[in-house]
């Protein structure tokens, strides 16, 4: 853990994180003084309660990023030792089909669905014309 934390991509990480926190908490004691001042308002006061809310979530991701960082690392390390290390949410999309079916953002089939004239004669020539067109544009 040590050995990440001091690595030249996370000091930068701390660096970014601190000067964000930092200009959050400038700004909210700035909003503060703008609120108490003559031409200050309401608005002024909802801003330097906001402030820290954005500080708090810039820490909690440096935090959430740092722990997943870590897990990764572990596991990388030791594959068979699963049980043994934190349970860490990441943010990875679950599958929701076989792991080897097809990604939905994948290339899209050439293949134009059998529509009859006389079912609707309208998206046939437009499948049709479409057919036309992906031909002209076999790269594509």
């Amino acid at each position: 853990m040590r050995q990440l934390v001091l690595s030249p991509r996370w000091i930068m990480w701390h660096v970014l994180t601190l000067g964000a926190m930092a200009t959050c908490g400038w700004l909210a004691a700035w909003q503060w003084q703008r609120a108490g001042s003559a031409m200050g308002s309401a608005l002024n006061v909802g801003y330097g309660l906001q402030w820290p809310v954005f500080a708090v979530f810039f820490g909690v991701m440096w935090w959430r990023m740092l722990r997943m960082e870590a897990a990764k690392l572990a596991a990388d390390a030791a594959p068979g030792t699963e049980a043994e290390q934190p349970a860490v949410r990441t943010a990875e999309p679950r599958a929701a089909t076989a792991p080897d079916a097809p990604s939905p953002f994948g290339p899209r089939p050439r293949s134009v669905p059998a529509v009859s004239e006389e079912d609707d004669p309208e998206l046939a020539a437009y499948n049709r014309m479409l057919a036309e067109l992906a031909a002209r544009h076999p790269d594509n």
